[in-house]
């Protein structure tokens, strides 16, 4: 027995995220900016807005501070009543505009995330399939979800709340000024202890929510991986071992989450409790202690009452922002965070590049001539020069060992992946320069994996195409036999995630269905009868015999009786075309073919059975 080739080597398996945007934090922000350029003007009326709000708010302090000096505390009504009416005034308008900002930025900010999520997921479908290789379905998920959701986090109680709070700060200070300057030389200098733990916050925090960033991508990466496979890992007794490299890695983002809470409490709590020691010295002044101490003149230091109540009302105007920057600015740390993700996403330029030669209709002469092929720079070839021809409504049956490229060169000609070299043309037209909406109208594969969605079964078949009717889709159901549980269960019957209420044979006859609804110029067969019964496969056959007449088609099969159906038989060793030729012939010249069949015994045998071995495997996909 030989030994099977060996799988070429892969990097390390990593939580960590390849999708970093690269330049200036303005670069990253320019790539978000055309998502919120159509809502602009609601981020302007915040702005605009945002003075008023904060003036309003300013002057309450203020006109309480007459009503109390002016004239409750003398016992003088006269004006009282115009006084509390423009406390009244200033309470309302500062309502309204606090109303029309928030509005506003709910606005904007929510707008802006559903462009930019429907333009991220518009992009990820565009991408090539060697960057679905490398990048795990739940790490998407997260740029998708909650990277999106953290930055709409920013637009709407973040960012530009910071620019209303700093506005806020400096008119309090310049009011406090106003009022009595010895009172807000006592703030002031209790001050720089706040803000320089305020600063060690803002500098920590980035760093470590990128970390809480990356480490929630891992998670989901994990979960949805193992909820995917979750019959391997029941079958394989795996639960145990899996639920421990989930806790590992769950605790690692526990970790993270508890650090940037513990930062988050300790700049609330630090705030609050230097507001309380702050009121309290400001009481201590305003008291005529400060002066006795000292041996001052009470008289000429003390302050009035309102001058007091006002002084404690800016106070707390001035501390409920500095508390709440704690907040926003973790909220704003892990919105950067999550934009320099969604900024690495979007400038991902890795795609099958889109030619300009149209092809209305493929007849279907397709001709490979020294086409070589790797997965990644850094990988050895898989193809080896391979030269191929199939004419026009042939039917042409690829063989050959496990990971002799098989595989490899069908998903070339869907431009499933892109960068061979060598030459690949379609009807005469190079396929590097073929629009790809004319190549995916012509070109369809059915592959062994089903594929289906959680919509009703003719979605499923037509895919929302329009110029597929009801009738289209009866005769493919028909051609296909998949009409045999398509009546039974109705056209508008919604499926279950990935087809679970259908038998494995069912959901390809579904497949098959939509591949002849949409009427291609070339089918690619890759394994697609390899999980059905003998008798679906023998109704499968019938029915695909009389649409094959009239296409071409590109048989991968292991079933010998798939292979034998075929005009014409192409053999692949090691990359290449070893031999081709009918199956009479191919067991007539004794050679790679005929091994494969004395050793399977009615199925293809692998090259473990047929003593081959292959150079290149497909399993070097990255």
């Amino acid at each position: 027995m030989s030994t099977p080739p060996p799988r070429a080597a892969r990097p390390a398996p990593t939580d960590r995220d390849d999708l970093r945007a690269e330049g200036s934090d303005a670069r990253i922000l320019a790539t978000v900016w055309p998502y919120a350029r159509p809502d602009g003007w609601t981020f302007v009326l915040a702005v605009v807005v945002t003075p008023l709000v904060a003036l309003l708010n300013l002057a309450q302090p203020w006109l309480l501070k007459r009503m109390l000096d002016e004239h409750v505390v003398v016992g003088r009504a006269d004006g009282l009543t115009q006084v509390a009416l423009l406390y009244l005034a200033a309470v309302v308008g500062a309502y309204l505009c606090q109303a029309a900002y928030t509005v506003a930025l709910a606005l904007g900010g929510t707008r802006t995330i559903r462009r930019l999520r429907s333009a991220l997921f518009r992009h990820v479908l565009g991408l090539s399939q060697s960057f679905f290789d490398r990048q795990p379905t739940g790490r998407l998920m997260t740029r998708l979800t909650g990277d999106v959701d953290a930055l709409g986090d920013a637009l709407t109680a973040g960012a530009v709340t910071i620019v209303l709070d700093g506005l806020t700060i400096a008119g309090v200070l310049v009011a406090m000024l106003l009022l009595d300057p010895g009172m807000t030389l006592i703030t002031i200098l209790l001050a720089p202890p706040l803000l320089l733990a305020i600063n060690l916050f803002r500098r920590v925090a980035r760093k470590l929510f990128v970390e809480v960033r990356e480490a929630l991508a891992a998670v989901n990466a994990f979960m949805a991986e193992r909820i995917d496979g979750v019959e391997v890992v029941q079958l394989y007794g795996h639960e145990a071992v899996a639920a421990a490299q989930f806790d590992r890695r769950n605790q690692h983002f526990r970790g993270l989450t508890t650090r940037s809470n513990v930062y988050e409490s300790a700049i609330f709590s630090l705030v609050d409790g230097f507001s309380s020691i702050v009121v309290g010295a400001l009481l201590w002044f305003g008291a005529g202690e400060l002066s006795a101490t000292f041996g001052l003149d009470i008289a000429t230091v003390a302050v009035s009452v309102g001058t007091v109540v006002a002084f404690i009302d800016y106070l707390d105007r001035l501390f409920v922002p500095l508390r709440d920057a704690s907040n926003k600015i973790a909220v704003i740390q892990r919105a950067v965070a999550a934009l320099v993700k969604i900024a690495g996403l979007l400038n991902t330029t890795e795609r099958v590049p889109d030619g300009d030669q149209r092809l209305e209709a493929l007849r279907g002469h397709v001709v490979l001539r020294d086409v070589h092929f790797r997965y990644r720079p850094d990988a050895p070839d898989v193809l080896r020069g391979v030269d191929l021809e199939v004419r026009p409504g042939e039917v042409v049956a690829i063989v050959g060992a496990t990971g002799s490229g098989k595989t490899t060169v069908t998903r070339l000609l869907d431009r499933s992946y892109a960068g061979y070299r060598g030459s690949i043309t379609l009807d005469g037209v190079e396929l590097s320069s073929l629009a790809l909406s004319d190549l995916r109208r012509n070109v369809a594969a059915v592959r062994q994996d089903i594929q289906v969605f959680s919509e009703d079964i003719g979605f499923n078949v037509d895919l929302g195409n329009e110029r597929i009717d009801a009738e289209d889709r009866a005769q493919a159901a028909r051609l296909t036999h998949a009409n045999r549980f398509i009546d039974a269960l109705g056209w508008d019957h919604v499926l279950r995630e990935r087809g679970a209420d259908l038998s494995v044979g069912e959901g390809q006859l579904l497949t098959f269905a939509r591949t002849m609804a949409h009427d291609p110029g070339l089918i690619i067969l890759d394994e697609a009868t390899a999980s059905i019964d003998s008798l679906t496969e023998a109704l499968v056959q019938d029915a695909l015999a009389n649409i094959f007449a009239r296409k071409t088609v590109i048989v991968i099969a292991h079933r010998l009786s798939t292979v034998q159906a075929a005009d014409r038989i192409c053999v692949m060793a090691d990359g290449r075309v070893a031999e081709q030729g009918t199956h009479d012939e191919l067991l007539a010249a004794g050679g790679r073919y005929a091994a494969l069949v004395a050793a399977g015994e009615g199925v293809l045998a692998g090259p473990e059975a047929a003593g081959l071995s292959s150079g290149g495997t497909d399993s070097e996909r990255p």
